[in-house]
């Protein structure tokens, strides 16, 4: 009898033919959003438009056999478009709810800063409360849970930037970036994907996901990874151009991150590599600069203090 493939090579071996068939040059935002499901989180996808932003969204549902929801926003949008409504129905003489589309295991929200401030409140909490309440009753959202929120980092007219407090909220930021450029020319070449989507058939159990992401948070990290995370996040909090460094949510974030990273890997353990892969995505979006440092990369500023801190060996 031929053994089961494990499940870290079952997982990057959909991962690869999804690369190769639908999100050519997506690597890495792909490989990004995996961490997030892993780790329980949720992944803020930061570029312009037209770069497969929602093509990545529902491949990776449809790969993964999760449900798909995806949420538009626009100034008029309200907190009960997302998380559902009740309605009175006549016959009956009772309210029944309605489900809004947060009620799937992935939810694209698309331009997540067009949504006014009170809808993004209803959003995010719903994001790390894993519930909604509507008119008193709570309803449980499913589980696995994976927000990818995206925004336009140019056009910022007629948007609601979200807060620090909230961008804390997503594990993981990312882009896309352009493709190179014998990528882009076969994706052009070859036309629109989403078509072919439609034809993507579910390659896992959401049980093997559950048990998966179980796995994953029992990864190994030892006192030394732990304190090179202490000294990572330390370092935010006392650069002098960062106003207000990594939160301890950023912390655990981090070493969850590294820890879905080394199991997609298939080690038992954490590597200070793990945590200097993930740093940058779990991190630059949550540092405040400071007034006068506004116009620096927060990106940078965290690639500098890598190569500052000492790395912890075996």
């Amino acid at each position: 009898m031929s053994s089961r493939p494990a499940p870290q090579k079952r997982i990057n071996g959909i991962l690869k033919e999804l690369c190769a068939s639908h999100l050519q040059g997506k690597e890495a935002p792909l490989r990004l959003a995996m961490t997030a499901l892993l780790c329980g989180g949720h992944i803020l996808i930061e570029d312009v438009p037209g770069l497969g932003k929602t093509t990545l969204a529902l491949a990776l549902s449809g790969v993964l056999g999760l449900s798909f929801g995806r949420v538009q926003c626009t100034s008029d949008l309200l907190p009960s478009d997302i998380t559902g409504l009740s309605v009175f129905e006549r016959r009956e003489e009772r309210f029944r709810f309605i489900k809004g589309p947060i009620f799937n295991n992935v939810l694209l929200v698309d331009e997540i800063n067009r949504a006014m401030p009170k809808t993004q409140s209803a959003l995010l909490e719903a994001m790390e409360e894993r519930r909604v309440t509507v008119d008193g009753t709570t309803y449980s959202l499913p589980d696995p849970f994976l927000v990818i929120a995206t925004q336009n980092p140019v056009e910022q007219v007629g948007t609601y930037p979200l807060p620090e407090s909230q961008l804390d909220r997503f594990s993981l930021r990312t882009g896309i970036g352009y493709p190179p450029r014998e990528i882009e020319r076969d994706i052009i070449r070859g036309g629109s994907l989403k078509g072919r989507l439609k034809d993507l058939r579910p390659r896992i159990e959401i049980d093997d996901i559950l048990q998966a992401r179980q796995r994953a948070q029992e990864v190994e990290l030892s006192l030394k990874v732990g304190d090179y995370i202490c000294d990572l996040v330390e370092a935010t909090r006392s650069h002098p151009m960062i106003l207000s460094g990594i939160s301890t949510r950023g912390g655990i974030d981090l070493a969850g991150a590294a820890r879905a990273c080394a199991w997609l890997d298939e080690r038992g353990y954490v590597a200070p590599e793990d945590v200097k892969e993930m740093f940058i995505a779990v991190c630059a979006h949550r540092l405040i600069l400071r007034p006068e440092q506004a116009h620096q990369n927060p990106e940078e500023i965290l690639r500098s203090l890598l190569q500052k801190l000492p790395v912890p060996t075996a």
